[in-house]
């Protein structure tokens, strides 16, 4: 698929502070920086807990079972920012007195994804006084009420999209909600629980407890926060930022727990100069290995670890299962870029939809191999795995211009017989049919796609911030654009490009190039680009090359150096 790059339009900036680069400053006012306040992110400059819509009330259960010394039942989810969810309230609550908090996550292959009824039965049996779901419950309507008729109380905190029908819980935290005025609506499910542990604080407060029990630092918790945030790849609002920035300031200054640390060193990451890009391609994949290929609560257990051999120990099991969960996408992926270069070949074109199933695929990697399958054909993609009782469970993945969850509503309410259940977001979402529905179902798939989708929509097109100039390649600059983050989804880390000599090129590691580029005003700089096509690279006959590339500071042995990071390259031909 070709990626066409594209700069971004000049935008006024002479709203934001002069004392910022000339740089920095157009690239925070080319991604939408209104004022100056956004980009301070102070623990005071966080949204207030007041506009959660049934925090209060949700508050108010909390107070009333700690007064009981309830049974406390956190249900989670088995993705990571289920795992981080999870872990906050099973850190959190604790500090509040609660004495008797436990947690289950259900199953993704016997159980599937939220509370489902299979699991309220299993609910039911242990008997809890409360039960709060993190990351999941919105649409959990039937597995609710069973848990609801058995005389438990229910706080759901969620941040999905609500459906036609509220869950019959006794309070609903979730932005997302059509009656939340909460304005961040891409916080994370791990950003919902840490909310709701600053309103039960303050409810507390307000009651004067803290007066004769000591008041909770849920500062503490805020590396967990950052970590469940950008692994589940939510917009990086002005709110989200301040989560991840505050999270990585106490990671960088050696304020982290050991299950984060651990994962840290197994992934070869410096946490001094941890970034929120480590997060979601080194520590996030380690942590969902656990919920793809095994049980999510490994991954729990890493995080809640307070004794650092523990935690490497439980990290080792992770990095081992994420190498196996690599090895399984791999093979995966090639299976299905086979099928779709036929596909290609025949039509002389890519469809518009991807959607795929093979019933020896694994179910927990579909997500990831949907993903990859969009980044490389820039469509809409969902794939299928097998599921029990002749169903297949799917994962997809969409594009900007098509909002996965409404097609699949769309799709539900012309054919109310095809989906068994579905949910999720804008850009992923899940979905369960019957195996014996998966033609039916790929033809309204194919056609809603096609429908909605422009020419436009299908161009891959990659967003630069033009060239950069000669003195900005200095680690100086380099080092200011990582502070000038967290960068993250849709708060893109810049993308410059330029023309530059190919003085050097070589393959290392079986498919990355590795590159000595040499800049118009002289100055050489070492270039890396990972995953390239080994049939086009290196190009002997190619002097000059048009490159996309991110600006970056690489470590070796304590040694740094200043590296580009390239997205694209095209050769310049005369």
């Amino acid at each position: 698929m070709n990626t066409e790059i594209r700069t971004r339009g000049f935008v006024d900036d002479s709203h934001l502070p002069a004392h910022l680069h000339p740089v920095i400053k157009q690239v925070y006012a080319t991604r939408g920086v209104l004022d100056a306040s956004e980009l301070d992110n102070s623990a005071k400059t966080l949204l207030d807990f007041k506009l959660f819509k049934d925090i209060d009330k949700a508050s108010d259960i909390l107070i009333d079972m700690l007064g009981k010394k309830a049974n406390v039942l956190i249900v989670g989810d088995f993705d990571a920012d289920g795992a981080t969810s999870t872990a906050v309230l099973m850190e959190g609550l604790p500090q509040f007195g609660f004495t008797q908090v436990d947690y289950l996550v259900p199953d993704r292959f016997s159980l599937g994804y939220g509370l489902s009824p299979a699991l309220a039965e299993q609910i039911v049996q242990l008997k809890p006084d409360l039960v709060i779901t993190v990351d999941n419950g919105i649409s959990c309507v039937a597995g609710i009420d069973i848990v609801k008729q058995a005389g438990i109380t229910v706080i759901v905190t969620d941040h999905h999209l609500q459906g036609s029908q509220l869950p019959n819980a006794d309070a609903i935290v979730n932005p997302n909600r059509h009656d939340c005025t909460f304005p961040s609506k891409s916080i994370a499910g791990v950003g919902v629980a840490f909310y709701l542990l600053i309103a039960l604080r303050n409810a507390l407060r307000e009651k004067g407890h803290f007066t004769t029990h000591p008041q909770p630092n849920l500062a503490a918790l805020l590396d967990i926060v950052a970590l469940g945030t950008v692994a589940d790849v939510v917009a990086l609002d002005a709110n989200n930022r301040t989560l991840v920035h505050q999270g990585l300031a106490r990671i960088r200054s050696g304020n982290t727990r050991p299950g984060i640390q651990a994962l840290i060193e197994v992934a070869n990451r410096n946490a001094a100069r941890l970034s929120a890009s480590d997060f979601g391609f080194s520590l996030a994949p380690r942590l969902n290995a656990a919920g793809r290929l095994d049980d999510m609560s490994l991954g729990i257990a890493c995080l809640l670890a307070k004794d650092t051999n523990q935690a490497r120990r439980i990290a080792g099991e992770l990095d081992g299962l994420n190498h196996e969960r690599r090895e399984i996408e791999q093979g995966m992926q090639q299976e299905a870029q086979a099928v779709l270069e036929r596909l290609v070949l025949s039509s002389k074109s890519v469809p518009d939809a991807v959607c795929l199933y093979q019933d020896d695929w694994h179910q927990g990697v579909i997500g990831i191999l949907a993903g990859r399958l969009k980044e490389k054909y820039h469509r809409p993609a969902v794939i299928f795995a097998q599921g029990d009782n002749g169903e297949i469970k799917g994962s997809c993945r969409s594009i900007e211009g098509l909002h996965m969850r409404d097609l699949l509503e769309q799709l539900n309410t012309q054919k109310p017989d095809l989906i068994l259940k579905f949910g999720g977001h804008a850009m992923a979402a899940g979905l369960t049919i019957l195996e014996a529905n998966f033609a039916q179902f790929k033809q309204a798939f194919e056609y809603g796609v096609s429908e909605l989708l422009s020419e436009e929509h299908k161009q891959s097109v990659l967003l630069t911030d033009g060239a950069l100039p000669a003195e900005c390649f200095s680690m100086d600059f380099a080092q200011l654009l990582q502070q000038a983050g967290p960068w993250g989804q849709h708060f893109a880390e810049p993308i410059f490009c330029g023309e530059f000599e190919l003085v050097q090129q070589r393959i290392v590691g079986e498919k990355h190039l590795k590159l000595v580029l040499k800049h118009p005003s002289g100055k050489l700089v070492d270039a890396i680009a990972f995953n390239v096509d080994v049939r086009a690279w290196p190009n002997n006959q190619a002097q000059l090359a048009q490159v996309a590339y991110q600006l970056d500071i690489n470590e070796f042995r304590g040694k740094f150096s200043l590296q580009l990071i390239v997205r694209e390259i095209s050769a310049i031909t005369a």
